[in-house]
């Protein structure tokens, strides 16, 4: 007897298993992995590529103007450091050579100021001097005593000659200083014998002709009748 007809008999439920949701089977989505993109996805893949190099572009921009910025800091942070210090060691020579300055040119001034003093009185001792009231029994006396205020003006004004060379006939603005550093060197350089004889014959005959002076001075009053 024939048994009865079973529907599910032939039906494959392995294949039932691997159906896709959709209606796709995987042997299908298998193949789509694999398969060629097409013209859509590859422009797609393009716009995307530009759009990311576009983006790398102005980040790269931006960089580089912060970088610019940077060095631009960083070239004026050197340039206060190094302006600075420059201005520190001029101006810290500036000072120390205008103090040693002002400090040469107050002593000058004060010797200055002395020496116009000492030429004050040095010449009104010699306008003093008055050869028409010498009597005769005086005028020995008289005139070893001008004779010596001569000679202390005249020290004096050599003196004031070698201290300041505007008295010399140079120019006024040369200061004593380098008067100093000029002309005395000058005076005491290379020099041969009688050279220097004859300069320390300058020196020191005023010396001599004052002492010369007081001793005849001194003999006159000894000898004057009591």
């Amino acid at each position: 007897m024939p048994t009865e007809y079973d529907s599910t008999e032939f039906v494959d439920t392995d294949f039932q298993t691997t159906k896709s949701p959709y209606g796709t089977t995987a042997a299908t989505s298998a193949a789509n992995t694999f398969r060629a993109p097409t013209r859509e996805e590859v422009d797609n893949r393009v716009s995307e590529a530009q759009q990311k190099l576009a983006e790398l572009k102005r980040a790269q921009e931006e960089l580089e103007r912060e970088r610019a910025g940077l060095e631009e800091v960083r070239r004026r942070q050197t340039e206060f450091q190094t302006g600075r210090q420059e201005m520190i060691q001029n101006l810290t020579r500036g000072l120390g050579l205008l103090e040693e300055a002002e400090f040469a040119a107050r002593r000058d001034a004060e010797q200055m100021s002395k020496s116009i003093a000492d030429m004050h009185d040095s010449l009104a001792k010699v306008q003093a001097i008055n050869e028409d009231t010498w009597s005769k029994e005086s005028f020995n006396v008289e005139l070893t005593r001008a004779l010596t205020t001569l000679e202390s003006s005249r020290m004096e004004w050599n003196g004031a000659r070698l201290k300041f060379t505007v008295l010399s006939g140079h120019p006024e603005n040369v200061s004593a200083a380098t008067a100093r550093e000029t002309g005395v060197p000058q005076l005491l350089g290379p020099k041969s014998f009688w050279q220097l004889c004859k300069l320390g014959l300058a020196i020191t005959w005023p010396l001599v002709a004052v002492a010369m002076v007081g001793l005849g001075v001194l003999v006159a009053i000894l000898l004057r009748p009591h």
